[in-house]
């Protein structure tokens, strides 16, 4: 019988050393910077790529709002467009005409000039073509400034439109909806069919592949501790067994939490906790909420 208890105090003895020399530094869970994405417009969904556990690249599609209707009022607005372009009067051909009748008036005055020198033509003749010339002149400048006022109003009605148009293209590309980060489908929060409005949660994405250990540790360890410090981060394996990986403290917090009150004893200081993150590459073993602990 003694030899028993002997036995066992030996075991408790070992454990208890054993046990000591795998104490962890701190402890906590594993999280991953989780994204809702939502909708930026309103309408039926017309197709959805979402399964959850699937993984989705940046950029890559997983919803369509449907864009009917949105469609139909850009063709309704570019059709308001065409009809003003058609309006728009085209001030090149009437000031040839123009033009012409004024470079024929030229020639017939230099030639009337060269006959009066010769007293072949009066001076009558010359003043009259000059005179035609003032006309046609004049003609050229008041078709220019009727015309340009005419085509400024209808170009004014063209730039409302044309706004309206690059906002009616703007919402149809956000009927397009794409993932923001390379992830996994964590949630799913609509289905084919169904009606989204803006600000409707379609989905949560988070990137695994980098996570982050969230510990705490006691006032009497920052010391210890500081950021880009590499540390081991371990996790359950089995029931008995860890399995580790290497992390880096990327952020420790300023200020304690579970505070005690303001006038504390030297042994309450210890409940002084800060809140510690480690990231980890994920190799694939981690799971978002997993216990994990570190050693300085």
């Amino acid at each position: 019988m003694k030899k028993m208890i002997l036995m066992a105090l030996i075991s408790v003895l070992l454990f208890s050393c054993s046990s000591k020399d795998d104490v962890s530094d701190a402890y906590g869970n594993f999280e991953s910077d989780e994204i809702i994405v939502s909708s930026e417009a309103m309408g039926v969904v017309s197709e959805i790529n979402l399964e959850e556990g699937k993984s989705v690249k940046q950029n890559e599609l997983i919803a369509i709002i449907d864009t009917v209707q949105l469609s139909l009022k850009r063709e309704q607005l570019l059709a308001s467009m065409n009809a003003i372009n058609s309006k728009v009067q085209k001030i090149s051909p009437q000031l040839d005409v123009l033009e012409k009748r004024k470079a024929n008036l030229i020639r017939e005055k230099n030639r009337f000039e060269k006959l009066l020198k010769e007293n072949a033509a009066t001076q009558k003749q010359v003043d009259d073509i000059s005179g035609e010339m003032d006309v046609v002149e004049k003609q050229i400048e008041a078709t220019l400034s009727s015309m340009t006022t005419q085509n400024s109003g209808l170009l004014s009605e063209r730039e409302p439109l044309k706004i309206q148009i690059q906002q009616i293209e703007d919402q149809i590309k956000k009927c397009s909806i794409k993932s923001p980060i390379n992830g996994i489908i964590l949630s799913k929060f609509v289905n084919k069919g169904e009606f989204a409005v803006v600000g409707k949660p379609i989905t949560k994405i988070a990137d695994l592949n980098n996570m982050t250990l969230r510990v705490y540790i006691s006032g009497s360890q920052l010391a210890n501790v500081k950021i880009g410090q590499k540390v081991k981060v371990l996790f359950d394996k089995n029931e008995k067994e860890n399995q580790n990986i290497e992390g880096e403290i990327s952020w420790i917090s300023e200020k304690a939490e579970f505070t005690p009150k303001i006038i504390q004893t030297k042994e309450e200081r210890v409940n002084l906790v800060y809140a510690v993150k480690v990231s980890v590459k994920n190799d694939g073993r981690i799971k978002i909420g997993m216990p994990g602990e570190i050693t300085f």
